[in-house]
């Protein structure tokens, strides 16, 4: 048997835990080995949640994330980073730091603010110190409307909104932005803006309840087409399609929103 591992790109998530699998490091793990890469996690939270609802929300001390973060890089540094759920202020401050320190490149960051069921993954008190702390970080940052909205403190009616949303976030810091439009009544449409220009990525809109986890989804799709070296707009492409297939033939599991398929690939639907 061929031995591959030492081929296998090195990627991490940030993020919280969701003990139901759709959503969170989960579905980032699930997609870095869709992609296939050697994906890694650092725990920020533990959230109980599952299809229909949040439990509960548990936050990892402030040592444990820096022990987690000092065990990955001083060891297998990777090529790309994805950061999900931020859910205290304590925890936003102590990834700033780390990121700080050891530089990683290639930093998708999704603002996960809501669960499905409009459980605040992160109080809105600590949007302005993630604005502060996080977004000169973010190489691609992913909200979708809502997170939009309370970043930028106006109301997205249409597409004109969306692409003043993202200046305005690459002003704040981002680098680049993908807004995502699945909040939309009109369409799926999402506006990319790399700091220079603006592309419109159109989607057609899959009627289905089961969407949970696909902004986790999408962002950490992003960061592993980051990670294999693809530019930017390229990874936006080819994440856009990896998470509509991941819908299209998404898993009807749970009592609420179930979740996305994200080995459709070796499953031989597509």
């Amino acid at each position: 048997m061929k031995a591959i591992g030492s081929s296998l790109t090195p990627i991490l998530t940030i993020a919280g835990s969701d003990c139901s699998g759709g959503a969170g490091l989960q579905a980032d793990l699930k997609t870095f080995s869709a992609f296939k890469l050697f994906g890694m996690s650092v725990v920020v939270s533990v959230v109980a949640e599952n299809t229909a609802r949040v439990i509960s929300c548990f936050d990892i001390p402030k040592q444990v994330i820096d022990e987690q973060m000092q065990a990955i890089f001083e060891d297998i540094p990777p090529k790309a980073v994805k950061i999900g759920m931020l859910g205290s202020k304590a925890t936003i401050e102590c990834v700033a730091e780390n990121l700080a320190h050891f530089k990683p490149e290639n930093i998708v960051i999704d603002p996960v603010m809501f669960a499905k069921n409009g459980f605040a993954l992160m109080p809105l008190e600590n949007c302005e110190l993630f604005k502060q702390k996080m977004l000169k970080f973010a190489d691609i940052l992913t909200p979708n409307i809502p997170e939009a909205q309370y970043l930028c403190g106006f109301e997205i009616k249409d597409e004109q909104d969306m692409i003043k949303a993202a200046k305005e976030l690459c002003e704040l810091g981002a680098k680049a932005v993908l807004l995502k439009g699945g909040h939309s009544k009109t369409n799926a449409n999402d506006v990319f803006f790399d700091g220079q220009n603006v592309q419109i990525f159109k989607a057609e809109r899959i009627e289905t309840k089961n969407t949970h986890g696909t902004g986790c989804t999408l962002s950490s799709a992003l960061a592993s087409s980051l990670a294999l070296g693809k530019s930017k707009a390229e990874a936006v492409k080819e994440a856009k399609d990896y998470v509509f297939k991941a819908i299209k033939y998404s898993l009807n599991l749970g009592k609420g929103c179930g979740p996305t398929n994200h080995l459709f690939e070796s499953m031989g639907l597509e």
